[in-house]
């Protein structure tokens, strides 16, 4: 337990909670801490020859803070040290313990990532929020996200990361992988994640982003034509399923000069206030 000091007696003077310190505190009591670090124990353990291993529940709190607020490794380090929620939700003491440095944190990160731990922690969650009525069926967005990966050549092995590849999107080169997701329509909460490199094209994953019980999926231009691949025909789920995607501002066959309804522009209207979700 984390010894009070007179910095804590201040700040629970405030009149005033944060953001940060208001969704920490939900994190806190809504993360089912004991069931994930039993998921991680039994691969977090101390070797014979090295430093001792620094608490695991103090890493697994890091690594979620970091995700959370979309932070770099020595980010989220710094942000501890400048953050005062944050070093409360870490439940450390600066006057006896360190926070866990950036090479530290990405050793964990590949500890989960190796042993699929993430996969796990990601479908506790989603089982949780589905139990709790929190998650609806019936519609999905399907979006694609890329995620940025450092190009450079300049290290050990003199290559790049092989599962990243090069995409241009616009007039900008990114270099990268591509997160694909299908999102609750009702809810906005991610159910299926899938990841490809950043040149994979968005329509490939779509068919793995809707659930069983669908009836409706939203997407934008980029999955124009999904209804008619050979993965969706060839299913009789997938095939039924009524696929509401935004058309390109071309296809848009209403004239300026028409003086009644733009129903192609309600339309599409409607569309996108499902989609802003995402």
């Amino acid at each position: 337990m984390v010894q009070q000091t007179f910095t804590d007696m201040e700040y629970a003077n405030r009149n005033r909670t944060t953001k940060r310190e208001a969704f920490l505190d939900a994190m806190e009591s809504i993360i089912p801490w004991k069931e994930w670090m039993e998921l991680i124990a039994p691969f977090y353990v101390q070797k014979e020859r090295g430093r001792k291993l620094i608490p695991l529940e103090t890493m697994l709190r890091m690594y979620l803070m970091q995700n959370w607020f979309g932070l770099s490794d020595e980010g989220i380090e710094d942000a501890i040290y400048d953050s005062y929620a944050m070093k409360r939700f870490l439940k450390i003491d600066f006057s006896i313990e360190r926070t866990p440095d950036a090479t530290t944190l990405l050793h964990f990160r590949h500890l989960l990532e190796k042993h699929d731990i993430t996969r796990k922690m990601f479908d506790d969650v989603k089982e949780r929020l589905d139990a709790a009525g929190l998650i609806m069926h019936g519609g999905t967005i399907v979006d694609a996200t890329i995620i940025h990966a450092p190009s450079s050549t300049k290290n050990a092995t003199k290559t790049r990361a092989p599962e990243m590849h090069s995409v241009r999107k616009g007039n900008q080169w990114f270099f990268g992988m591509k997160i694909h997701s299908g999102t609750d329509a009702a809810t906005g909460y991610v159910h299926t994640i899938t990841g490809t490199a950043a040149n994979g094209h968005d329509i490939v994953q779509a068919h793995a982003l809707i659930r069983a019980d669908e009836h409706s999926v939203y997407g934008d231009s980029g999955y124009l034509g999904v209804e008619k691949r050979a993965e969706i025909l060839e299913d009789p789920h997938l095939s039924s399923v009524d696929y509401r995607i935004a058309k390109r501002p071309s296809q848009n066959r209403t004239t300026k000069a028409y003086a009644g309804v733009n129903w192609d522009k309600k339309i599409e209207h409607e569309k996108a206030s499902i989609r802003c979700k995402v």
